[in-house]
Order: C-alpha cells, then structure tokens, then sequence
C-alpha cells in the first residue's frame, strides 16, 4: 500500500506500508500537531475487505487525515470503498511520486520475512521478498521485483506488481494456489510436487513456466 499525504494542496510525505500494523503506527505519528492533511491510497494486489477499510478510514479520521482518492486493481476492493462512501477508481497504474530521493532511497528497499506466513497473513515488499520459512494457503505474498521462498510455497504469490515482466518467484517446494508475474496468472498444480528440489516460475512468451532452479556455483 503506498500513501501519498498532501497539505494544503502540497506534497508533504510518501509512506510505502507493508502491513495494516505498520500502517497505524506511521498514521498515529505522522501529524502530531492535527492539521489537516488529506491522502491518497494507492493498493494493488491487496483484496480488503469492508471491516479493513473500515479500520484503515479510522486510522486516518482519528489523525484529521480525510481520504483525497482510494486507487486499487482488485475489484472487491473497489466494491467494498464504494460500499462504504470511499472516493474509490480502478487503477493499474503506479503512482507518480514527487521527487524526494533521500526518501526513495530510505524506503523502497528488499523485505526479510523469518517465519511462517499463515493463511490470512499478506506480507509485501517495495523490492525482493524474501521468505525464510513456508506460505500455508490462504496466504498472500507480492513484491515489486522477486519472490525467494526458503520452505514450502502453498499460498498466493505475485512478483512484478510495479509492472516488471523480468521478475520471477522461486521456492524450496513450489506448490501454490495461484502465481502471478506483472498481470499474467497461472494457476497452481493440483499434483504436488514429486521431485523435491527447488523450483523457479518465470515468464516466457506471455505465460509463467516452472523449471528447476540451478545454482552455479
């Protein structure tokens, strides 16, 4: 989820959230002195639901942050802000970022997840995830570049979000509900895997194929 906080028709901050969690606690810090500010959310591959849209508009309201524009490419998403009032559009599109690159250098960096990511769980990254335990099903992964899974794959996985096609997924034991690079899906096997060694899904010729993953060394 990226936020882009305006005041008074001015830039004032660009906030790249990778959890709800992480969410509040910027949101609870960030106008200490309660102007008015107002934001614009940008969430993609992420299906909220009504009652996380409804916490994420109290975080914002309980720190005087109204809600300038809700832009998203899930469509539950978009039915679920509509339903509850929200300035909500359909998008695809990345946002145009006013320049700040202290800021861009600070914040848009690779993710390290250690530990199990349970069904319900959706972890993101503004470059390379990394995943250091399994992805049950029922969980949610997504990056801008790669997705490195060291365990068991079982969930949903979605590299390239930011539009790159030269991104790929890999994982110890691949076997996912649903991969997706940039906005081309494949659908996991039914089988689960026989070989037991790590694979790697990337895009070729329009369509995500999975081969062994070799390691030079």
């Amino acid at each position: 989820m990226i936020i882009i906080l305006e005041e008074a028709n001015y830039y004032k901050k660009t906030y790249y959230s990778k959890s709800f969690e992480e969410l509040e606690k910027f949101i609870n810090n960030v106008n200490p002195k309660n102007y008015l500010l107002v934001a614009t959310i940008y969430s993609f591959e992420t299906n909220l639901t009504c009652n996380e849209l409804i916490e994420m508009k109290n975080i914002f309201s309980n720190s005087n942050i109204r809600i300038k524009a809700f832009l998203t490419n899930s469509r539950e998403s978009l039915v679920s802000a509509k339903f509850l009032h929200i300035n909500a559009f359909f998008s695809w599109k990345e946002p145009i970022i006013p320049e700040n690159k202290e800021q861009s250098n600070r914040e848009i960096n690779d993710f390290t997840h250690i530990g199990m990511v349970r069904s319900g769980d959706k972890i993101s990254s503004n470059g390379n995830l990394i995943i250091i335990g399994d992805v049950n099903p029922g969980a949610q992964i997504s990056a801008r570049k790669n997705i490195y899974v060291w365990g068991k794959l079982c969930g949903v996985a979605i590299a390239g979000i930011s539009g790159d096609e030269n991104c790929e997924i890999a994982s110890l034991y691949l076997n996912p509900l649903q991969l997706r690079i940039n906005t081309t899906v494949a659908i996991g096997p039914k089988e689960k895997p026989v070989n037991h060694y790590p694979e790697i899904a990337l895009l070729e010729f329009g369509r995500i194929v999975i081969k062994p993953l070799l390691v030079n060394i």
